[in-house]
């Protein structure tokens, strides 16, 4: 409100009182009750979310949260928006979990969800009851009509409607499902960061919770989850592609149960850092806070995160088997990496790049066949790159026509020199040390004058003082889309600049990062 007149306690009271009538309302219900059967119910939840979300806005409209004596009351009234939700979310799984379809895991996720709905439960009765305590405090009428019991049962007899709709007509299903499944695996990756490390102590401390569990990084994937699921309901669902592909389902009911555990993990996270973690004025100066910290973290960590990451491992193999299904097979060319060739980075980048997507990706390299998801298959490539780089140095040498027919084991290190910078300078050659300093090792005397400055020259190739380009393309078959990404990463140089540092990979190959 721009309006900076101060409203009279009474008056604001009066206005409370009624705005909070049917919270209050349902918080005596809960108080005379105190049944956590009750408390789950959808018409209780539903109820205690929306008037909460009300009675919010009002105390903030009216700056409830800088107010001795209001802040308080807009904290508890806070933490029955924020509870009730979550337990919403954990009735529409437990509601929703025999039509999920999901792929077994390690541990009993049901009774895990009824554990944690029983955890949000006390908590809301507890808050029930202190938000009655005190708007009797602040003056507050509290509403005394009975609530029958029937008001928020909830009977739900089993079965399902007739499905005789008929079927969606769309002819972007196929492609959808490709997006889907790859949004899906990189979303994967990108959530491994937000798991702590599980073999540092049980314990869970506030402090080291702090970097990863956060609620900005939860909203973030929750977003990113949920437009998956519109991305499916709108393009797959009810097509002739769903009916006939039984894992396209399996990949929904993982979406979701993803989605509304980050849910949880959104709302757990927001009450932890809005009312534990940073508390204003005398928010709890003399009061026990509804839940501790450490608990609500446990329950973040034991519960919400653990079971989405535990979720989205068991789904990644599915869809890297539903990409195969649907892969279309193309093939590219692209530069073997110029200086340094299959080394541990790119190596590193293309095998990672081709697990991530599960597919099959050959390489063709001089008629020779290697597999990309490898990086020790492509390693061996460099056995032909560097016998292409001698044969490539070795005829640069000697189109510089530099080499006298005769001179002495001294003369040779020095032509050496002045071939290597005469070829630093025409862009043939990388030089990784400069000065340059040559072996000790005497020439070899064996040979031509011309064949021992090739010996020393391919001797500083060797060890790594210089490098040259072999200039040879290699070609890799397979999956299009795993190929658009083997692309783009050789088009980023690999993930190396010329001298072999490393840069940062574009923003769609951030997955590799993790």
């Amino acid at each position: 409100m721009a309006d900076k007149a101060i409203i009279s306690e009474r008056k604001f009271q009066k206005l409370v009182e009624k705005r909070a009538n049917r919270l209050l309302r349902v918080a005596h219900y809960l108080t005379l009750e105190q049944s956590i059967q009750r408390v789950m119910a959808r018409s209780v939840l539903g109820e205690l979310l929306s008037q909460s979300t009300q009675v919010e806005e009002l105390l903030d409209a009216y700056g409830a949260r800088g107010n001795h004596r209001w802040l308080m009351y807009r904290s508890i009234i806070a933490a029955i928006k924020q509870f009730s939700e979550v337990g919403y979310e954990l009735l529409h799984i437990q509601h929703a979990f025999s039509s999920y379809r999901l792929l077994p895991i390690r541990h009993d996720f049901l009774e895990a969800t009824s554990q944690t709905a029983d955890f949000t439960d006390r908590v809301l009765l507890r808050a029930a009851k202190e938000i009655t305590d005190y708007s009797s405090q602040l003056g507050l009428s509290i509403p005394s009509e009975k609530i029958g019991v029937e008001e928020y049962s909830e009977e739900l007899p089993p079965g399902r409607l007739p499905q005789d709709g008929g079927l969606s007509i769309g002819d972007s299903a196929h492609k959808t499902v490709i997006l889907l499944a790859t949004s899906f695996l990189n979303l994967a990756a990108e959530s491994r960061a937000l798991q702590p490390d599980s073999s540092s102590n049980q314990k869970i401390t506030t402090e080291s919770e702090q970097d990863c569990l956060t609620e900005e990084r939860f909203r973030r994937l929750e977003l990113r989850f949920h437009n998956l699921q519109s991305l499916y309901d709108t393009y797959v669902l009810g097509t002739e592609t769903e009916k006939l592909d039984e894992n396209l389902p399996v990949l929904r009911g993982h979406i979701s149960v993803i989605f509304h555990l980050l849910r949880t993990a959104t709302g757990f996270a927001h009450y932890y850092e809005r009312h534990l973690k940073i508390q204003c004025g005398n928010e709890r100066e003399h009061q026990e806070p509804l839940v501790k910290a450490d608990m609500l973290l446990s329950v973040l960590r034991g519960y919400s995160v653990s079971y989405a990451s535990e979720y989205l491992v068991s789904a990644q193999h599915l869809c890297q088997e539903m990409l195969k299904r649907y892969a279309e097979i193309g093939e590219i060319e692209a530069p073997v990496p110029p200086y340094r060739g299959f080394h541990v980075r790119p190596s590193t980048l293309i095998s990672k790049l081709v697990i991530h997507y599960g597919s099959e990706v050959r390489m063709e390299l001089q008629g020779q066949h290697y597999d990309a998801g490898s990086a020790l298959e492509l390693f061996r490539a460099n056995e032909m790159i560097n016998a292409q780089k001698r044969r490539s140095l070795a005829n640069k040498i000697l189109c510089l026509k530099l080499i006298p027919p005769t001179t002495s084991a001294e003369d040779i290190k020095q032509i050496v020199r002045r071939i290597v910078v005469k070829l630093a300078e025409q862009g043939a050659l990388i030089m990784y040390e400069q000065p340059l300093s040559l072996s000790d090792e005497p020439v070899d005397k064996d040979g031509t004058i011309t064949e021992q400055v090739v010996c020393e020259i391919n001797r500083l190739l060797l060890t790594g003082k210089i490098d040259v380009d072999s200039g040879l393309r290699a070609k890799f078959i397979g999956d299009k889309r795993v190929l658009a990404d083997i692309q783009l990463l050789a088009e980023s140089g690999y993930g190396e600049d010329s001298f072999g540092n490393n840069i940062a990979l574009p923003e769609k190959l951030k997955y590799l990062r993790h």
